[in-house]
């Protein structure tokens, strides 16, 4: 599987450019999985559902599953300091593609997303972070223009509002984002 990360500033339209990724990449033949990090409570389990009682009698882990679908929801006793690869080996590795949206601090290739804030916002630009993040190999914008620091020639400048191109170009460089497990990760 490759793995590829998505990361931005919240409002910078990373959902977005993913569902369009998505759609370009399955449209090519691939299979995609997605990682989303999310900064709040996530419930996927509707109150009064079997399951959602499972979970309320002390369930620590509840399988949801039919004919169509699995979903796992997992209780963690206290917080937990989320790792994208102990998240990543939770997927299926058959799949061609895993597209994280999120950990912006993990150690995996990534798309930065970049956009001029509304000038009517009064919002201040974000700032970039290709300049201190090595993992950063591709700067994906809608106005390469108002960029406040041009990229490095190792930094692929991509068109946010391109997304065929932009799967044309991470299909083009497949071999780079092939993920390897860290060394002493155990499965």
């Amino acid at each position: 599987m490759k793995a590829l990360g998505f990361a931005a500033y919240s409002g910078a339209g990373k959902t977005t450019l993913l569902e369009q990724l998505i759609a370009a990449l399955r449209a090519r033949g691939q299979t995609v999985s997605t990682v989303k990090h999310a900064h709040h409570d996530v419930d996927i389990d509707l109150p009064g559902k079997d399951s959602w009682r499972h979970r309320q009698a002390g369930a620590q882990e509840v399988l949801l599953v039919c004919d169509r679908r699995l979903a796992l929801v997992r209780e963690f006793s206290t917080a937990q300091d989320l790792d994208v690869h102990a998240m990543l080996a939770e997927l299926s590795p058959q799949v061609d593609w895993v597209l994280i949206e999120g950990f912006k601090h993990g150690d995996l290739p990534k798309v930065e997303i970049w956009r001029q804030p509304d000038p009517a916002s009064g919002k201040p630009a974000k700032p970039l972070r290709f300049p201190e993040d090595p993992q950063v190999v591709a700067l994906a914008t809608d106005d390469a223009a108002a960029l406040p620091q041009q990229p490095p020639a190792h930094v692929q400048l991509l068109d946010m509002n391109q997304p065929a191109q932009i799967a044309d170009w991470m299909l083009a460089n497949a071999s780079r984002f092939e993920y390897r497990r860290p060394q002493g990760e155990h499965a």
